[in-house]
């Protein structure tokens, strides 16, 4: 086993504190991480706070990893010592079920083994996040970071990224197409990017004002109130697509309405309730509803590179490792912009 120290809760009710614990040691196919960056996404603090069902603790969070390769396993070959590499939501699956085979490991019909709070393959061994010093993980769903610079706006790409460029690519939009994303936080800051960059005409539609600015500063061509009566009335069948980030609960039918003929609506936000839609707004224009979760290693290289080269990166604040409780407050009270990267330096 591997020594490793980082932050963690103790149960559902303490806060993040620093914590000691054992990694699995490095096997033949593994390479040793040292972490630099990690990112904090809210599914972390669901999780911590037990709020996505009984975690196991202690749980360290942390799926947004970038670090250098401090060692390599005899049989490793994708890697060696000194590049930079990064870890996101899981970090193995069954490798033999259809979706594992296709390169959607996301999908996994075992199930995909998460970064943090869940057991590698034996069912003996606990997985601990990237809020930590170290990471130890097979080579095949290590990815190699490209970027040689600003490593901390690239973390969030392996999460807040991946699940905004997945069903943009999925669905193939492109030049030519309306585009609207629901939701400007950690989702939504990079799905406007990805849709401007991929050529769409892009609208941000929100309930906040105040995010016009921020909207058309990172790509939208278009800013709409989505509690103005007025202006969703004059948005109704415009769009080709619609991005929903949104967590919160809300009504989709009268988003549902802003879709053109054949519009899709992408669905990567989970509400704390069951969302209920009107079956005859999808009937009257053959519009479908899709969700989408992360991508595939594969899928998430192809990320990584395409950021690389149209210089692609999340908005963050960078925080020490003293600050993370105080960064769970403000995620949860949306007083970030977008993305809070905690420098492993200050563990």
């Amino acid at each position: 086993m591997i020594q490793a120290k980082g932050y963690g809760a103790t149960s559902k009710d303490s806060e993040i504190v620093p914590l000691e614990f054992n990694r699995k040691s490095l096997g033949e196919s593994d390479v040793l991480i040292d972490i630099l960056y990690c990112g904090i996404c809210h599914s972390d603090i669901h999780t911590a706070r037990g709020e996505w069902g009984a975690a196991i603790y202690p749980v360290v969070p942390g799926h947004e990893i970038v670090g250098k390769v401090m060692q390599v396993g005899a049989s490793v070959t994708k890697f060696k010592v000194g590049d930079i590499a990064g870890v996101g939501v899981f970090v193995d699956s069954c490798r033999t079920c259809n979706p594992c085979k296709k390169g959607m490991e996301q999908y996994c019909e075992e199930g995909m083994v998460p970064t943090y709070n869940g057991y590698y393959r034996d069912k003996l061994t606990l997985t601990y996040g990237g809020y930590s010093n170290c990471y130890v993980i097979d080579e095949k769903y290590t990815l190699h970071i490209p970027q040689k610079e600003n490593l901390a706006g690239v973390a969030p790409l392996l999460c807040a990224g991946i699940t905004t460029y997945s069903p943009l690519k999925f669905a193939g939009v492109g030049k030519g197409h309306k585009v609207a994303v629901l939701g400007l936080g950690g989702l939504g800051h990079m799905a406007v990017k990805f849709a401007a960059s991929f050529g769409a005409e892009v609208t941000m539609l929100s309930t906040s004002p105040s995010k016009e600015a921020d909207a058309k500063k990172l790509g939208a061509h278009h800013f709409a109130l989505s509690t103005d009566p007025a202006q969703m009335k004059a948005l109704k069948g415009k769009f080709d697509f619609i991005l929903n980030t949104v967590a919160a609960k809300h009504d989709m039918n009268k988003f549902l309405d802003l879709l053109t003929l054949d519009g899709k609506m992408l669905i990567v936000g989970i509400p704390p309730e069951e969302s209920a839609y009107n079956a005859a707004k999808l009937i009257s224009k053959r519009r479908s509803i899709i969700g989408s979760m992360i991508g595939g290693i594969a899928e998430t290289q192809e990320m990584l590179d395409y950021c690389a080269a149209h210089n692609i990166y999340s908005d963050i604040e960078l925080i020490s490792a003293q600050d993370i409780n105080k960064a769970y407050e403000r995620v949860i009270n949306s007083d970030v912009k977008y993305r809070f990267v905690i420098d492993m330096k200050t563990l």
